[in-house]
């Protein structure tokens, strides 16, 4: 079968488009320059292996023979993994949201041979429906246009791009950060939650896992317990609703109605991650045993399913995969979705009974939200009744699960993704005591800093089949230095720190913005990209400029090193104002101020690994204490009274050291 120039790359988004007739190219200077020296537009599409109307799109337009000779004819047609350039995503969405109220993926973008947007999209059909123009009249027009109207084209492109870097340029100084941006964003999701399914907004619900740490945080420090309730009622919710794999461990990614009852049946690596903390976080305000079992579970999944030789991570697995009543079709969520007669096959009349009245299960199906038809007789679980005891059941249906046809696994490992994994598996080997939980972390770092490192230091994006891709991004290195500081408050080992202290030198060196504060998206060597952005927002992943505030705060406590202290605070001071116009948008960047405002140090002065040192480790390891920065001191700057003594220090100022478990436990109560 012939294939197009994406059977070269490694991406398997690009490479499932290698055999499309439409003649794609990859993101770069060939596609380009063939474009000016035809002088044709580009069409771009930007999309991920995991996306189920990207699947949709391929099949409809892609695949058809028809509208690949218009693509071809007309067009220089050029296909993007937005999880591999997600600097070239954000330029062109921003665009088409400008443009069109909204934006998703597929994104579908004309452009200038000078790379310039001039119309934009998101998933067109390939004739009219949905109230949408079919994609084929659309090429036409669009190449018509061109050809006719090519300078007013350009002008216009021109002219909204000038609008969109007006649009970027710094706001003026807000003033100086104080309590009150915690209580503005506490209001602002105050008002946006749930009260009745949890969560936040209506549907589609996302998890939102930033808007829950924030808010346990503001009950740790407020005492707020309506802050403490919106999180723990959303996770409840979350953790009994479908979006949740009750067989299988692992959240999907968004749910489709407002009750958590559908969901879009992806799974990302870094909602597994982001859940994982929180639900640890939980755990350790709590003590409930709910919490610990979701937290086991996603952490389980993603050594099962989701870690690769070397213990890296892999990306995604597809909401999509082959029916198992007809293999020949791919449906979503067919991987996940029961029949009545399958569940009483499989564990007999009584069992089953029992189970399906504890999961919601009907002969008719219970997926009441099914516009197309498409889940006619199946259900998904749910926790409508009890669950407890039920694990016998469970295993019998994952076993046969397991035989059916998976889903496709996205196996490119994304640095960013891995960093909010090893800080996943380090918080829970800390809160739970699992080795199993560590050396996970371990394992995960070590790749990352053998593979996922160039000669220079600096990092690359990604890497898949022994092959490295894509310089990184301002968020690979935050993220990897977040997993990096966590695993090192895990076991104090010199060398992660040591890691965490240079990518950080070298991120400040590539992405700072030195006359305007906070980090670019890009370095300034990606020449191609029109704008160069600054990530402001904490949405499904938390924003660089978030993760990277918090980093520099304990970098400055951790390593010693006031100068990361200022950075954070220039971090701070760039996104002052929107923080106070709009501090639903950055709920991670919120708690990184709190942290940097706290001041709060743990120092156990003990040797590491002895037992004395680990019972007092125990303990702190069992709290949830967002703000503290946990170290392990020697005997000559924190002297020892007789055996491994603990300080903790607030504002300062060290209250009497302890020997102590059960003080030491006392002296961290809030």
């Amino acid at each position: 079968m012939q294939t197009n120039r994406l059977a070269h790359e490694k991406s398997p988004y690009l490479l499932r488009h290698a055999y499309n007739p439409v003649d794609w190219y990859p993101w770069g200077n060939e596609a380009f320059e063939r474009a000016r020296s035809e002088d044709k537009p580009i069409f771009l599409s930007i999309g991920y292996s995991t996306c189920h109307w990207c699947h949709v799109m391929e099949h409809e337009s892609f695949e058809d023979p028809a509208i690949a000779s218009l693509l071809n004819q007309h067009f220089i047609p050029i296909k993007v993994d937005r999880e591999e350039r997600p600097d070239v995503d954000r330029v062109y969405m921003l665009f088409v949201q400008a443009t069109t109220g909204s934006g998703g993926w597929p994104m579908s973008v004309f452009l200038t041979p000078e790379l310039e947007p001039f119309f934009g999209g998101t998933y067109f059909p390939p004739e009219s429906r949905y109230g949408l123009p079919g994609f084929g009249f659309v090429l036409q027009r669009i190449a018509e246009a061109w050809r006719e109207q090519r300078e007013e084209i350009v002008a216009s492109s021109r002219k909204m791009l000038e609008g969109l870097r007006e649009q970027l340029k710094p706001e003026a100084p807000a003033a100086a950060l104080g309590n009150e941006s915690f209580e503005r964003g506490f209001q602002f999701f105050r008002r946006a939650f749930d009260p009745v399914n949890g969560g936040f907004g209506g549907a589609p619900k996302f998890p939102q896992p930033s808007i829950l740490r924030f808010l346990l945080r503001e009950y740790a420090r407020t005492q707020n317990l309506e802050a403490l309730d919106m999180a723990l009622d959303t996770l409840r919710a979350m953790a009994a609703g479908s979006i949740c794999d009750h067989l299988g461990g692992g959240f999907h990614r968004y749910s489709i109605d407002e009750a958590w009852l559908l969901p879009h049946f992806e799974k990302m690596l870094y909602d597994q991650a982001q859940l994982a903390r929180v639900y640890l976080e939980a755990f350790q305000l709590t003590r409930e045993t709910l919490f610990t079992r979701v937290a086991r579970e996603i952490l389980d999944y993603v050594l099962r399913d989701m870690t690769g030789p070397e213990g890296e991570f892999f990306s995604a697995e597809d909401a999509d995969s082959a029916d198992p009543d007809q293999p020949e079709v791919s449906r979503e969520g067919a991987y996940y979705l029961w029949r009545r007669e399958e569940i009483e096959s499989l564990l007999g009349p009584e069992d089953a009974e029992r189970f399906c009245q504890a999961y919601g299960v009907t002969p008719e199906g219970n997926l009441v939200h099914d516009p197309t038809g498409e889940f006619v007789g199946k259900n998904v679980l749910y926790a409508a009744g009890e669950t407890e005891g039920l694990e016998p059941l469970r295993a019998l249906l994952l076993e046969a699960r397991l035989a059916r046809p998976r889903p496709l696994r996205d196996d490119k490992i994304v640095t960013a993704w891995n960093g909010l994994m090893i800080s996943a598996f380090a918080l829970g080997a800390r809160a739970l005591g699992e080795t199993q939980y560590l050396e996970a972390a371990r394992r995960a770092a070590a790749f990352a800093l053998k593979r996922l490192r160039a000669a220079d230091g600096s990092l690359i994006r990604c890497w898949r089949a022994g092959e490295a891709s894509v310089a990184a991004f301002s968020e690979d290195y935050s993220c990897l230095v977040q997993g990096l500081l966590d695993l090192y408050e895990t076991e104090f080992e010199p060398g992660y720190l040591e890691a965490a202290v240079n990518l950080t030198e070298k991120q400040l060196e590539l992405f700072e913005d030195t006359s305007a504060g906070g980090l670019f998206s890009a370095p300034e060597t990606a020449s191609e990209l029109l704008l160069r952005l600054k990530d402001d927002f904490d949405g499904a992943e938390p924003s660089s400029n978030s993760v990277t505030a918090l980093n520099l705060s304990r970098l400055a406590q951790l390593a010693r090193r006031p100068d990361f202290a200022q950075a954070a605070e220039r971090i701070h001071a760039a996104f002052a104002a929107p923080l106070e116009s709009a501090p639903g948008q950055l709920p991670e960047l919120l708690s990184a101020l709190a942290f940097h405002n706290a001041s709060q140090q743990i120092v156990i002065s003990g040797e590491r690994g002895a037992p004395d040192t680990k019972a007092l480790l125990q303990v702190v390891n069992s709290k949830f204490l967002p703000f503290a920065a946990v170290m392990l001191g020697d005997a000559e700057h924190w002297p020892r009274l007789g055996q491994a003594t603990a300080y903790v220090c607030r504002n300062f100022t060290c209250l009497e050291p302890t020997t102590s478990v059960e003080k030491l436990a006392a002296l961290l109560e809030y």
